[in-house]
């Protein structure tokens, strides 16, 4: 057989390779939104009304290059609906919410937490390649499209018979199916569902700042004097202390909540023993698995914080929180949060805080424990003798606990209070437990961690309430989230413990229609709250507005 010179030849069973590989990827690559939407498999056994209605466009055009756009076109269409349907995976997953496109500046804070847990190195070869696979997802379909397109060419009117045959067979289906309430065969848009989903969820997100927008505004106690409503806590020094992912789970789940509650029994008997009185009952958060700065948040200003939008709209506004609120009545305001390592803007401009202490300037010289770098009881310490040693006037804080944050490895141990010092006497504990790598090759050992961490963190509490002698202090205990869902399990709720401690007992008798329960653990019967009730029934309680 001769051919013209220049003319490369395709053998004719690499050409049906090239073909069948052509068809597969536009049968099979834009049902992957699908597949992570549904987690089932089964979602592949389908024909893709995307493809079909791209091959139908590039057959009624003649120009070439605009055939090449078109293909171009839906590849990154394919490959945007991946991408987005791989977030909201991974979302639901360590979040238990779907991803909204407006909160994409956290991906750089999961991205932080994923370091953390297996290490800088594969965390960013495991981004490397996930960018690589969407690309290539979205290269392969647009190729797809146009090898199809060419082939159905060359046979003429056998190829524009085929592929109206095929269309005909979709709409005969799908025609079938639907009045029918069946499953569809052979019917899907999962990649145009996708995005549809994702514009769908932003515009949901954007009537929702709209009405955030509206509360935020419609505070009562807006122009009420700060005095008014902190008057029976002068001369109060007032905790807000947030442990790292201490939620319900870490009180009720098997193989967890043994070694939390046997804590929790014993800072009984030491608080009694010093002196406090404690009450306790459940709040709902407004996140789950992470993103904790939404609960606190909605601690501060009594406004559902439940996404990065909300967060944001929120604090560029002059909703009074419970630091403003104390900073105006005449505290000393302090935010210490240890796992910050960079100026805080809001903290400043928003909560008002006098203080902020962060991992840069509370003189840590210690070895690093992951993500949570420096552990709890050096904080707590820090605080002890550089704010409340230090203050001439009462102090209002809010302290974040991080030992407790995910990936749960490696721990710290609790160590002498008058030791703690610089924090150098942590490198006597060589080991430092379980690096998270190995914990998270197996669930089992990663809800042990957990339960470790957070039975460490109420451990540095109590430490500090044993060795603190103030007559003054005032202790609100709480979770900001429950774990993610390999600790809390798929159907977990959101409700965190919150404890109210304090020595003087007209502090405890002012919560009494509350209805808390005595103790550090709040009993399965004790009220629960929506997180964002606290703010208004705690002025209400101890200012004269109630």
């Amino acid at each position: 057989m001769s051919t013209m010179p220049g003319v490369r030849v395709v053998p004719v069973g690499r050409r049906r390779l090239l073909l069948g590989g052509a068809i597969a990827a536009l049968v099979v690559l834009p049902l992957i939104p699908g597949v992570l939407a549904t987690g089932s498999i089964a979602d592949l056994v389908r024909i893709p009304v995307e493809s079909i209605v791209t091959l139908l466009v590039l057959a009624l055009i003649p120009w070439r290059m605009l055939r090449l756009a078109v293909a171009t076109a839906f590849g990154v269409f394919v490959a945007l609906a991946v991408l987005l349907a791989s977030i909201d995976r991974g979302y639901q997953a360590a979040l238990g919410i779907h991803f909204v496109p407006l909160d994409w500046p956290q991906l750089g804070d999961a991205y932080g937490v994923l370091a953390s847990a297996i290490g800088a190195a594969p965390a960013t070869a495991l981004f490397a390649g996930a960018v690589a696979l969407v690309v290539t997802v979205g290269a392969a379909v647009g190729w797809g499209s146009l090898h199809v397109d060419a082939a159905l060419r060359q046979r003429g009117d056998r190829g524009r018979g085929a592929l109206a045959a095929v269309t005909v067979a979709w709409i005969a289906m799908a025609a079938v199916a639907s009045p029918l309430r069946i499953p569809d065969p052979v019917a899907a848009a999962a990649s145009a569902t996708s995005l549809g989903t994702a514009v769908s969820r932003a515009v949901s997100a954007l009537e929702t700042r709209a009405r955030v927008a509206r509360e935020v505004a419609d505070d009562p106690f807006s122009d009420v004097p700060a005095t008014d409503l902190l008057n029976a806590l002068e001369g109060k020094d007032v905790l807000f202390v947030f442990v790292e992912s201490y939620g319900r789970v870490a009180l009720e789940g098997d193989g967890i909540s043994d070694g939390v509650n046997d804590v929790l029994r014993r800072g009984d008997r030491t608080l009694a023993a010093d002196g406090f009185t404690t009450r306790s009952a459940w709040l709902t958060s407004p996140t789950f698995g992470g993103v904790s700065w939404l609960a606190h948040a909605t601690l501060q200003t009594g406004v559902w914080v439940d996404s990065q939008a909300v967060y944001d709209l929120v604090v560029r506004t002059d909703r009074l929180t419970l630091s403003s609120a104390f900073g105006r009545a005449g505290w000393r305001t302090v935010s210490d949060v240890p796992s910050n390592r960079h100026p805080w803007d809001v903290g400043s401009s928003f909560y008002r805080y006098d203080t902020m202490l962060d991992a840069t300037n509370v003189g840590y010289l210690g070895p690093s424990f992951g993500y949570a770098r420096i552990p709890d009881q050096y904080t707590l310490k820090h605080f002890a003798d550089h704010v409340l040693a230090d203050s001439d006037r009462p102090v209002m804080a809010e302290i974040d606990l991080v030992s407790s944050h995910t990936p749960w490895a490696p721990l710290p141990e609790l160590v002498p209070w008058n030791d703690v010092g610089d924090g150098s006497i942590y490198d006597a504990q060589p080991d430092r437990g379980e690096q998270a790598s190995e914990v998270w090759k197996d669930p089992e050992a990663v809800q042990r961690s957990y339960g470790r961490s957070v039975e460490y963190s109420l451990g540095s509490v109590l430490s500090f309430l044993d060795n603190v002698d103030d007559p003054n202090l005032v202790v609100v205990l709480l979770g900001d989230h429950q774990p993610a869902a390999i600790v809390s399990g798929e159907e977990a709720g959101r409700d965190v413990p919150v404890s109210v401690i304090a020595r003087d007992p007209a502090v405890i008798d002012a919560i009494a229609d509350w209805r808390w329960t005595a103790g550090l653990r709040p009993a399965d019967a004790s009220p629960v709250w929506r997180m964002d009730a606290f703010r208004d029934r705690f002025f209400a309680t101890y200012g004269s507005v109630g």
